[in-house]
Formats: structure tokens, sequence, C-alpha cells
């Protein structure tokens, strides 16, 4: 009878045993799926999934952030300059400046802003003041250029402090290669959004849009991804090369 009881009593522990190990095992499958990370998905509340990039650096690896300011020039009432095809300048800055962005986003060592995401207008001064209230490392104003003769072309990049010649200077030699225009030159100028700005600032006069064949090569997807390359390439080059 002692036999049976304790054979009994071996059962029971058994099965205890076995339902808390089917328990612990339930707990952490449920743990490991309500997890922010699963695999190599990465989840934040209120945001939509996001695949994890293995080769993007993580915050350790970025000695500094840099802020950058892009700045698609005129905007709302302010149209710019009329193009050979009648679009206007306006609409040109905020669609190389939205592909800029884009891409400096992508850049662990850049924080990116803009001054608009629309067809807003800014006034000049606001445009500066809002890299000087970020204390931004760079101020980048785009535009496209104009003049009553339809064969004038070329890509020309404006500074106004001397600090920011160099900066000028490496975008510059990106932009004049990529667009594959005359190359107009660095030019130093007392235009009102560069004086107004604390911070390194220059502007980049991408084409003229009342050249036909400018225009043709602006307006195209393929030349406005290849520019936003362009400028983000000298961007990173010039901080780069001051941290190394």
């Amino acid at each position: 009878m002692k036999r049976v009881r304790r054979k009994l009593l071996q059962r029971r522990q058994a099965i205890l045993m076995i339902s808390i190990v089917v328990f612990m095992g339930m707990v952490w499958l449920i743990y490991a799926l309500s997890s922010p990370i699963s695999g190599n998905r990465i989840t934040t509340s209120g945001e939509s999934t996001v695949s994890l990039n293995k080769n993007m650096a993580t915050p350790q690896e970025v000695s500094k952030r840099y802020k950058i300011v892009i700045d698609a020039g005129h905007g709302g009432k302010d149209p710019g300059a009329e193009g050979a095809s009648g679009n206007r300048e306006r609409a040109y800055t905020l669609a190389l400046s939205t592909k800029v962005y884009d891409l400096l986003q992508q850049e662990p060592i850049f924080e990116a802003y803009r001054t608009r995401t629309d067809d807003t207008f800014v006034k000049l001064k606001d445009r500066a003041q809002i890299a000087n209230d970020l204390d931004a490392d760079a101020f980048v104003s785009i535009h496209g250029n104009t003049y009553s003769g339809l064969d004038v072309s070329g890509t020309e990049t404006y500074y106004y402090a001397d600090e920011s010649f160099l900066f000028a200077s490496e975008v510059h030699e990106q932009l004049a290669e990529a667009t594959g225009f005359k190359d107009r030159g660095v030019k130093k100028e007392s235009l009102g959004v560069l004086k107004l700005s604390n911070n390194l600032a220059i502007l980049l006069e991408l084409g003229f849009l009342t050249n036909p064949s400018d225009e043709t090569n602006m307006l195209s997807e393929v030349h406005q991804n290849r520019t936003a390359q362009a400028i983000v390439r000298g961007i990173k080059k010039y901080f780069v090369d001051r941290e190394g």
C-alpha cells in the first residue's frame, strides 16, 4: 500500500513539474511576441513598423550630429523665377529641397530641418531665424536662376561670411560635376538670407530656369536625384573632413 502511495505521489510531482515548465514556456512566448523588438524589426508606440538597418551607425558610433537647415527658396505669394516652360521656381526648389532633406535623414551624422514643407511664403528673416534658433551648423538655400537671355546657363554658389567659403566650395565642386551645366563658380554676395544667418550659410543657384535646356534637366526626376545626391555629398565631405 505504501509503495502505491509513493508511486502516486511521484506521479503527481512529475505532473506538477511538467505544468510549471509548460506555464513558464507560455509566459516567455507571450513576452517575446509583445516585446518592441522582434527579430530584425523594431516598433515604437504610435509609429509604423520600420526595418532595422544592420549597417546603420548607432548613436555611440557618431561623435557629433550636425544640424543642417535646408531652405526651399520662394513659395506661396512669392513664385520666384518663371521658367522657359512657364513653371515657377517655388515648385522646383520645394521638390529638390525635399529630396535633399530625405537623403540627409538617412545619414546618422546629420539632423535635417526645413524652412518650409509646402507651397507657403516664408520671409527671408524668418528663414535665417529658423537656423539661428536651432543653432544650426549650416544653412543651405536652394534656388533656380533667371536671366533675360535664354542662352545663359550654369551653376553658381553664393556665400557672404568668409567662414562659409570652404563650405560653399565643397558643395559647389560636387554640384558643378553633377549638374553638367557651365561652372559659374563660387561668389561672395551680400544676399539677405545669407547676411541674416549666424551659421555657415550658402545659396545654391542650380541652373537657369529661363534656359530651355537647363530647365528641362532641372525639372526631370533623374536630374533632381543626381543634384540632391551631390548637395548631400558636398555637405558630408565638408563635415567629415573637419572631423578628420
